[in-house]
């Protein structure tokens, strides 16, 4: 089942630059796993804004909040989840 997630991650002002680029860091890797694992599928960055746009695969909506919650900015995380169904012009 595919899902487009949009979110916006805002970690404390008051993180040390040093964790704040370990955080940074580790975001990466585990997205990066992700999409070895087919689950992230494509991202896309909002301009202007810190937010992001992805499309994800999940076989249902708790595996996806499960991989969604392994990503290290996930507490600081506000993410809009939308379900997504086939349009009959794409069963061709």
């Amino acid at each position: 089942m595919e899902f487009l997630v949009r979110f916006e991650s805002s970690p404390p002002a008051d993180l040390s630059s040093e964790e704040r680029d370990r955080l940074r860091a580790s975001e990466r890797a585990r997205a990066n796993e992700l999409r070895a694992e087919g689950v992230l599928k494509r991202l896309w960055r909002v301009p202007g804004r810190r937010g992001v746009v992805g499309l994800w695969e999940a076989d249902d909506a708790t595996v996806l909040h499960d991989a969604l919650a392994s990503l290290p900015m996930f507490p600081w995380m506000d993410a809009v989840v939308e379900p997504l169904a086939t349009h009959p012009q794409e069963r061709q």
